[in-house]
């Protein structure tokens, strides 16, 4: 807030704890006169440049204060009642035993402060939200079973899992962890124009994976193609079963292949899994 004052003129920026001691009045610091600071009190100073502050008539009747934000409780009066000597009876006071009632005991706690009692329409709502979010995060597991069984740090932990559950993993196809370690070629023993092809395949994945799709090609010495053929797994693997554990991880397996052979031309093939 701020006040002038009336002799110099020189405007003071002052808080509402100097007006209280003198009831309004101030002695200015520049020419020493007492004046009364709540003439001329203002909020904000006009823009400038200004001579004089907004005076305020002081005789006016008290504006009402009709906002009131708090209104402490009277405290009870205390009624001393004085004997009388002139009674013949001196006064009694009532006993529990008379009226019946003992207060003595009783325990006031606050609103706020009681345990608040839990409607089952709470549990079933928190229930209720449980049951989405699991669903919610096994939808997104199924969604990206493929990358959490291939990962090597879950991977091991979903197969032990199902392991005590009793379940089985989805089969993840990762062709590039199989490596070839042994092929060969050969006249096949019971047909003419036959050729007998064999292979030895290792899983080096972390997991199972489905027995792949073999493609081999025959070519001449100058590399073009003479024959290729694709081989589905049930080509070479006759068990149904064996097929739908796929090849475990770290597991070799040896695989037959039985082609026609495209003449004297073929000096070369080659081996690759889809």
């Amino acid at each position: 807030m701020y006040t002038q004052c009336p002799e110099c003129l020189t405007v003071y920026k002052l808080e509402a704890e100097l007006l209280v001691p003198a009831c309004g009045c101030l002695r200015c610091a520049h020419c020493e006169a007492v004046f009364n600071a709540l003439g001329t009190l203002a909020a904000q100073l006009p823009p400038e440049p200004f001579t004089r502050l907004e005076e305020h008539a002081l005789d006016r009747d008290p504006p009402l204060a009709g906002v009131a934000v708090f209104r402490p409780r009277p405290e009870p009066e205390e009624t001393a009642v004085a004997a009388d000597p002139d009674d013949e009876e001196p006064a009694t006071v009532a006993t529990v035993e008379e009226t019946g009632e003992d207060f003595t005991q009783l325990t006031f706690t606050p609103r706020f402060a009681r345990p608040k009692r839990r409607s089952w329409r709470t549990a079933a709502w928190v229930g209720t939200c449980a049951v989405l979010v699991l669903g919610l995060g096994a939808q997104l597991a199924w969604a990206k079973r493929d990358v959490l069984i291939a990962d090597p740090a879950v991977g091991p932990l979903l197969a032990s899992g199902c392991a005590v559950v009793g379940c089985r993993l989805p089969l993840v196809a990762a062709p590039s962890r199989l490596r070839l370690l042994a092929r060969d070629v050969e006249q096949h023993p019971s047909v003419t124009d036959g050729l007998l092809i064999t292979a030895s395949v290792r899983n080096d994945a972390a997991f199972a994976q489905p027995y792949p799709i073999v493609t081999i090609v025959l070519s001449d010495a100058a590399g073009r193609r003479l024959a290729m053929r694709r081989f589905q797994p049930e080509d070479y693997v006759g068990d149904a079963s064996a097929r739908a554990r796929g090849l475990p991880a770290g597991a070799t397996s040896a695989m037959v292949f039985e082609v026609q052979d495209p003449g004297q031309k073929a000096v070369a093939f080659a081996f690759s899994f889809d």
